[in-house]
């Protein structure tokens, strides 16, 4: 019932902003939501998985084992509503919140419906700290994505795990996961929200469409900080340095791909 009354709100302010010449009234259109994943451009899949095969900025090279993460409040907003509060997520436009889970080819491909016209798109990587509460989601329940109370408890924002040569070129594992931030050197705790917009920019929608939404896994190693494998590799969900370095590459990893009219 919630969710049907914030699709409801989210359409009328999308008509509500709409140009009134009605020669061009909007129509409602399907929409695949295509999350694809690369390494600088190679596309990756989870047949790549398990291998050392990929080189990050820092010249480690690595495997990928698992690779799974949360977006939530996707967004199809007209421009010029692309700044308010409701591009903040606040108020979502088809649905809520998507898990991928490359590995187990989860997630992939998500099913949602616009209305024509020039929209921008975007979602938020992970949660707000307002939708970031213990126990709601129960398929990430499921998946085990949530966070011990010792560390803030609420969700993941995403589990990136594999392997990687250290500087005797030894096989070494690396559990790169992102959550909220919590300094717990201090008391009381501090805690930081590090979940982030992502805005993909302006798509001209004009039918039944595949958007592709694209995640360059080599920039969560890169951009603007370099990682150093051989120095934050494990136990990095309860280091809030490293929390803060992570939402800031981050930022730098998702893009528009191709639109596909069908």
């Amino acid at each position: 019932m919630k969710r049907n009354i914030l699709l409801l709100i989210s359409t009328v302010f999308i008509l509500f902003s709409c140009s009134s010449n009605t020669e061009e009234v909007p129509q409602s259109v399907n929409i695949t939501l295509k999350f694809t994943h690369n390494w600088n451009g190679t596309p990756v899949t989870a047949s790549d998985f398990n291998t050392i095969k990929f080189t990050n900025k820092n010249g480690e090279k690595i495997s990928i084992e698992r690779l799974r993460y949360v977006v939530s409040n996707i967004t199809i907003l007209p421009v010029d509503l692309s700044n308010t509060s409701l591009a903040d997520g606040v108020l979502g436009f088809g649905v809520t919140r998507n898990f991928i889970n490359l590995k187990e080819k989860e997630g992939l491909s998500l099913e949602t419906f616009a209305f024509t016209g020039i929209k921008k798109i975007g979602f938020r990587f992970g949660f707000s700290d307002f939708e970031n509460n213990d126990g709601i989601y129960q398929d990430l329940n499921s998946a085990n994505f949530n966070v011990p109370a010792m560390l803030g408890g609420g969700y993941h924002y995403m589990q990136f795990d594999g392997k990687y040569l250290d500087t005797n070129n030894q096989e070494q594992p690396f559990n790169y996961h992102a959550i909220r931030a919590i300094d717990k050197t201090v008391t009381p705790n501090i805690t930081k929200d590090t979940s982030f917009r992502v805005d993909l920019g302006e798509v001209n929608i004009t039918g039944d469409a595949e958007i592709e939404i694209k995640m360059n896994i080599a920039q969560w190693f890169e951009n603007p900080n370099t990682w150093d494998l051989n120095k934050l590799n494990t136990v990095l969900m309860p280091n809030y340095n490293a929390q803060l370095l992570i939402s800031e590459n981050g930022k730098s990893v998702f893009s528009l791909g191709k639109v596909t009219y069908k």
